[in-house]
């Protein structure tokens, strides 16, 4: 039997969300091995001047614990 944890995190881009979610997972990678899914809870985006600077994504990342 497999366990699966959920960690939650945020991913930046000021590029666009689909890159913020790249970013999350990568960023997530480096300390979570196993990862299996994520789903993004929120989206947004910081704006200055009338016009998006960044991205920002809430996402749910799932990973498989081995023993």
């Amino acid at each position: 039997m497999s366990i699966v944890k959920v960690i939650e995190v945020i991913g930046v881009s000021e590029t666009n969300f689909d890159d913020a979610a790249k970013n999350a997972v990568k960023e997530a990678s480096k300390s979570v091995k196993n990862i299996k899914s994520i789903y993004i809870k929120e989206m947004n985006a910081n704006v200055t001047n009338n016009e998006i600077v960044s991205y920002a994504v809430n996402a749910k990342i799932s990973f498989e614990v081995t023993s």
